[in-house]
C-alpha cells in the first residue's frame, strides 16, 4: 500500500506466485510487485529458463519479493552469485515463536479468569507440543486455538503417535490379507536388522513398491499403514501418504508433463508417494506425455530413494502394460505385494467389523440378507470387494434409520435387521 500510494511501482498489480507453476516469466514484467515462493523449484527448471529469470531479476524495475526458508533462498542465489548483493538489500526473517509467547499471547486474548490453573498448565502443554509442527502461520494457528476455547470451553486433543504395535495391530484387525501382512512383518524385520547391524555391509533396502489387486481389497488401507510404518522406523521424515493418479502426473501440453509430475514428486518427499491406477500411465492417450512421467518419475526413485517411497497400485492384468512400458520400473521395485479378492465370508466379516466399530448389533437374517446380495453381484465384471461392502452398509443404516424413525427402545434402534439390509 505504501508503495502504490507513492507511485513507486510501475503498475498496481500484485502476483504471488510458487516458482513451481511460474512459467511465463513474461509475468514478472506485467506486474508491479511479484512475490515468488516455492524456489526449490529452481532445481527442476531448464538452464534457457534458469537464464530468462535471472536475467529478469537482475534488470527489472519492479519490486520482487522471494519469500522461503534461509536455505532456500541461500541455494537460489548459488545460481546467480552477484544477484543478492546487487538486487536485494533487504532481508526480513520471521522470528521462531516460543511457546510461552504464543501462550501469553493467546491469554491477553481471552478471559482467563474463566478457566482453572489446571486447564492453563494444559493449554500450555498442547501449544509446545504442536507449535513447531504446525502447518498454519501464526495468526491461524492462534486464532484457530482461542475459538477452539472460547466456543469449546476446550483444547484440542493432541494426535498420539503410534507405536509398531499399535501400526500392526490396525493391520492384524483388517479381515484376510494374510499374504500382504507376513510380507510387511518380514519387512520390519529386515529393516531392524539392518540397523542394530549397522556394521554389516548389507545393501540398502529398496522399499518401492508395487500393489496389485482388483478394486476394493485394501490397498490404499495398506498404503497408509505402509507410511506408518516407515515413519515409525525413521525411514521417512514425515508420516505422510500423498495419493495421486494419472491426471495429476500427466499434463496436455508439451514440455508440462515433468513439472507437474515433479511437483507431485516434492510434495511427497519425505513420505510415500501412492499411484493409484497407475496402469493409466502406460495405457491412457498422449503415450509421449507418459513416457515423460514414467521417466521422471524413474529418475526420482532412484535420486531420492532415502527420502521417498513410491508405490504403484492398480488391478493385476492391466499392471503389466505399466512394467512393460519402461524397463527401468520394475528393477526399482523392491516389493511386489498381490491382493487377493475377498471370500464371501471375509466380506461378510467385513461388514460385521463395520458394524460392531459403530456399536450395532446385527441379527442372524440380516447376515442371510447380505449373503444373497453378496451371492448375486460377486461375479459382476466391476465387484468393488470391501468397497461393495461398504457401500451395502452405508445404505442399510440409511435405511435403518428410516425404518426406525417411528421407534424409541434402545435396542430397536441399534440392531440391524433383513428389512434394513439393501444394495
Amino acid at each position: 500500500d505504501v508503495l502504490k500510494s507513492n507511485n513507486y511501482l510501475l503498475n498496481n498489480n500484485v502476483l504471488k506466485v510458487s516458482l513451481y507453476d511460474l512459467e511465463k516469466i513474461q509475468d514478472i514484467k506485467s506486474n508491479g510487485l511479484v512475490i515468488i515462493n516455492g524456489l526449490k523449484a529452481i532445481d527442476l527448471k531448464s538452464d534457457e529458463f534458469k537464464n530468462k529469470l535471472f536475467f529478469e531479476l537482475n534488470n527489472t524495475d519492479n519490486m520482487i519479493i522471494l519469500e522461503g526458508s534461509e536455505d532456500e533462498i541461500n541455494h537460489f542465489f548459488e545460481y546467480d552469485g552477484n544477484l543478492k548483493e546487487s538486487k536485494y538489500p533487504f532481508e526480513i526473517k520471521e522470528k521462531q515463536l516460543l511457546a510461552v509467547d504464543v501462550y501469553n499471547d493467546i491469554l491477553d486474548s481471552i478471559d482467563e479468569g474463566k478457566f482453572s490453573d489446571k486447564f492453563k498448565i494444559e493449554l500450555l502443554d498442547y501449544i509446545t507440543a504442536t507449535i513447531s509442527k504446525t502447518t498454519l502461520d501464526y495468526i491461524s494457528y492462534r486464532d484457530t486455538l482461542i475459538r477452539e476455547i472460547m466456543f469449546n470451553n476446550r483444547i484440542p486433543k493432541l494426535s498420539v503417535e503410534k507405536s509398531l504395535d499399535d501400526i500392526f495391530k490396525e493391520l492384524n484387525e483388517l479381515v484376510g490379507l494374510d499374504n500382504v501382512k507376513k510380507t510387511l512383518y518380514d519387512l520390519v524385520d529386515l529393516i531392524t536388522f539392518k540397523k542394530k547391524a549397522s556394521d554389516l555391509k548389507i545393501n540398502n533396502v529398496n522399499l518401492h513398491m508395487m500393489f496389485l489387486g482388483n478394486a476394493g481389497t485394501g490397498k490404499t488401507t495398506v498404503a497408509r499403514i505402509v507410511a506408518e510404518i516407515l515413519y515409525n522406523l525413521h525411514y521417512i521424515k514425515e508420516n505422510k501418504l500423498i495419493e495421486v493418479t494419472n491426471k495429476d502426473l500427466v499434463a496436455e501440453y508439451v514440455g508440462q508433463t515433468a513439472p507437474k509430475t515433479n511437483d507431485v514428486i516434492m510434495r511427497a518427499m519425505n513420505g510415500v508417494l501412492f499411484i493409484d491406477e497407475a496402469y493409466q500411465l502406460a495405457t491412457s492417450d498422449n503415450n509421449s506425455y507418459n513416457a515423460e512421467a514414467i521417466a521422471t518419475l524413474i529418475k526420482a526413485m532412484e535420486d531420492y530413494r532415502d527420502k521417498l517411497v513410491v508405490i504403484f497400485a492398480g488391478y493385476t492384468k492391466e499392471m503389466q502394460a505399466l512394467i512393460n512400458s519402461n524397463s527401468g520400473i520394475i528393477s526399482r521395485i523392491g516389493y511386489t505385494l498381490e491382493f487377493s479378492d475377498y471370500t464371501n465370508e471375509e466380506l461378510v466379516d467385513i461388514f460385521k467389523s463395520m458394524a460392531n466399530k459403530s456399536g450395532f448389533v446385527v441379527e442372524d437374517s440380516a447376515i442371510d440378507k447380505l449373503k444373497e446380495i453378496i451371492n448375486e453381484h460377486k461375479s459382476d465384471k466391476n465387484f468393488g470387494n470391501a468397497r461393495f461392502v461398504r457401500n451395502v452398509y452405508e445404505k442399510s443404516i440409511i435405511k435403518h434409520a428410516t425404518n426406525t424413525k417411528n421407534k424409541k427402545r434402545h435396542d430397536i434402534l441399534i440392531t440391524l435387521t433383513d428389512k434394513d439390509i439393501t444394495d
